[in-house]
């Protein structure tokens, strides 16, 4: 089966804008084939012969529908083909296997998704690999933890759940010098608001399960390079371990992937809403949103982002912990699960669910108190996420007692 992503005559200009490479959906059909790139639900592929040179021949190696997505998802950064995993954390297992052996260092910011700090913690340390974890947001932090032995550097930015950023081209610069790779997760930004790879780092990182997919539907990773070489290795980490997404969940990503660009500025837009009305309630300790950030940072969110800031915010209350574990239970509208990205608003306390196995103490060094809030804005009316949350805002402080009866 052939996947040209463009056949001759139809193919668009490199500097093609995300709307149009997303609107695609996967690659452009001949005469008489359909708009929607199939679902190819096989685990095997028949072959002319033992000396065949066939794309495809078993899909935990490589599957038509797994290609397509892969193919868009590089084309969106200029790329190559990216790589595709089951999970974002798959994704970044195959990527430190492919890169670390054991005695090697990782250069990780504080500030990143649970899974990830538990990944190298509790797993990696356990196979001779040292990490350093250090505040990103410093770039003299990230030059000063590099060592003879680091192999890799890896930063979310923004980060989760903080929103703190770090400095992309500098980091790409020091991690050169020291003979490293730089791992940028760019989850929460994709290609449509961020582009790694122009900023000088090696491989985009992405839970596809996120903002690409976006509707809550389908579990996927990728890795997305402009090395040769790297792919090649990855792919051949993947297929060893077996970590490749299903066609069937490659399909779904490739039809929210159309809609991409479009959901993202809109949810965007309603995310510096939201963050801006909150960061004036007196119930709202802090709010954590690139639009509200000051100096370097805020700088540096219009330097890296590509004209809007991402879905994603946080907030601590003042209430604390108590508080922040009772607002998820008075909201009506945002709903309480442990993942951002989709269509609908979702809360997320991350101490107990996406932090919880952080030790406390490193939680709060990097940012993550246990008053902390995260929300993902979804496509709802903006003015109506912001009401839910207002209404339960009284029982994150206490409300008051009521007056004593007079006599």
């Amino acid at each position: 089966m052939s996947i040209e992503r463009f056949p001759e005559g139809h193919s668009p200009s490199p500097s093609s804008s995300p709307e149009t490479l997303c609107a695609g959906g996967g690659p452009r059909g001949r005469d008489g084939d359909p708009l929607v790139f199939p679902i190819v639900q096989s685990t095997s592929f028949a072959r002319d012969g033992l000396d065949s040179r066939a794309e495809f021949a078993y899909s935990r190696v490589g599957n038509p529908t797994v290609t397509a997505l892969e193919r868009t998802l590089g084309e969106l950064e200029e790329a190559p083909p990216a790589v595709a995993f089951a999970t974002g954390l798959a994704a970044e297992t195959a990527l430190l296997l492919a890169v670390l052996r054991t005695g090697d260092h990782v250069v990780c910011g504080r500030a990143v998704y649970g899974g990830t700090t538990r990944l190298l913690q509790r797993l990696l340390a356990g196979l001779g690999i040292e990490t350093s974890f250090v505040d990103a947001t410093d770039a003299t932090a990230i030059e000063s933890a590099l060592c003879a032995r680091t192999r890799l550097v890896f930063l979310e930015t923004p980060a989760n759940p903080t929103l703190v950023l770090s400095d992309i081209a500098a980091a790409a610069r020091d991690a050169r010098r020291a003979g490293a790779l730089l791992a940028v997760d760019n989850t929460f930004q994709t290609a449509v608001l961020q582009r790694p790879l122009e900023l000088g780092a090696d491989v985009s990182v992405y839970s596809t399960t996120k903002f690409v997919e976006g509707h809550s539907a389908a579990l996927g990773g990728a890795l997305v390079s402009r090395d040769p070489g790297l792919l090649e290795r990855l792919s051949f980490v993947r297929k060893s371990t077996g970590a490749i997404q299903t066609p069937f969940n490659a399909w779904l990503t490739l039809q929210g992937l159309r809609t991409l660009p479009l959901r993202l500025r809109r949810q965007s837009e309603s995310a510096a809403y939201v963050a801006r009305q909150l960061a004036v309630r007196p119930e709202v300790a802090r709010v954590h949103y690139p639009t509200l950030l000051t100096g370097a940072q805020a700088e540096l969110a219009r330097r890296q982002h590509r004209g809007a800031h991402g879905a994603v915010l946080s907030f601590e209350l003042r209430g604390g912990a108590a508080a922040a574990r009772a607002l998820p239970t008075r909201v009506r509208l945002c709903r309480l699960a442990e993942h951002v990205g989709s269509v609908e608003t979702l809360l997320t306390h991350s101490a107990s669910m996406t932090h919880a196995d952080v030790p406390p103490d490193e939680r709060r060094q990097a940012g993550v108190s246990d008053g902390l809030l995260r929300l993902s804005v979804g496509l709802e009316d903006p003015e109506e996420i912001l009401r839910d949350l207002v209404q339960a805002l009284p029982a994150s402080v206490g409300e008051e007692a009521p007056c004593a009866a007079t006599r």
